[in-house]
């Protein structure tokens, strides 16, 4: 489907090329790295071809009149809690926070607003359903986002460091930052996060590379040689291990 040699996908995955010097040297990598370059690589394309289609959409959709309204579409994986939560469940659980709490805002303040607004008779009723001390947990300057990425940047930094990082800064300090509760025969919980639909245990173990999320450079050059033309557009602007890029084949527009 991509336009690729199979042969030739599988070593660039399992042994990509790295520039030592100035010459390029094939680089061993083991199962869980081989995993990690497949998955930032899906989810660069999911990414890549998503976006090509809104640019798509909109140039098929345009009148070059001035556009006065919109249609919005939301889709949202539900709110997980399993037995082993990691970071992909994290940043599902804090998108629906996102979400939940932009809900709240509209359906049980600003209606209310307008209710006093247009002179109806209404006794305010608090709903109790603010979050933003778990959002604020995320966003805030040296919240776990922040943490996170500045932890992804030290080529030293480890999953240990990472979690006491986060204590030094949350534990103790944040209601919503607590000690997970261990479960019998169950997995490791680092921390857990009293969210709005519960508390969660997470387990932190390879957030670090999976922020990073690295595309492999040699399967990039690849694709851009691939015989499927969406493939090569979509990735027309990534220099990838060559250098150069095609910015007349990109699908961004300013």
């Amino acid at each position: 489907m991509m336009g690729m040699d199979g042969a030739d996908l599988y070593k660039n995955i399992t042994k990509p090329k790295i520039k030592v010097g100035a010459e390029f040297v094939a680089k061993g990598m083991n199962v869980d790295q081989c995993f990690y370059s497949v998955g930032a690589m899906a989810k660069a394309i999911y990414d890549r071809v998503f976006r090509w289609l809104v640019t798509k959409c909109n140039e098929t959709l345009a009148t070059g009149l001035k556009q006065v309204s919109f249609i919005g579409v939301l889709d949202i994986a539900g709110f997980e809690i399993f037995e082993f939560n990691g970071f992909e469940q994290i940043c599902i659980n804090f998108c629906n926070e996102k979400l939940q709490q932009f809900f709240n805002h509209h359906m049980f303040v600003l209606e209310q607003e307008e209710y006093k607004r247009e002179g109806i008779n209404w006794v305010f009723v608090d709903f109790g359903m603010d979050l933003q001390a778990c959002i604020d947990l995320f966003e805030k300057k040296m919240g776990l986002l922040s943490i996170l990425e500045e932890e992804s940047m030290f080529p030293k930094a480890t999953d240990k460091s990472f979690l006491e990082k986060l204590n030094v800064n949350h534990f103790g300090k944040t209601p919503v930052f607590i000690k997970p509760k261990p479960t019998k025969g169950g997995p490791e919980s680092h921390f857990a996060i009293v969210h709005y639909a519960g508390t969660v245990n997470y387990n932190l173990a390879g957030w670090l590379e999976k922020n990073k999320d690295p595309l492999n450079d040699t399967l990039v050059d690849q694709i851009k040689k691939s015989e499927n033309e969406l493939a090569v557009i979509i990735f027309a602007d990534h220099p990838g291990q060559s250098g150069t890029d095609d910015k007349k084949g990109s699908y961004f527009k300013n």
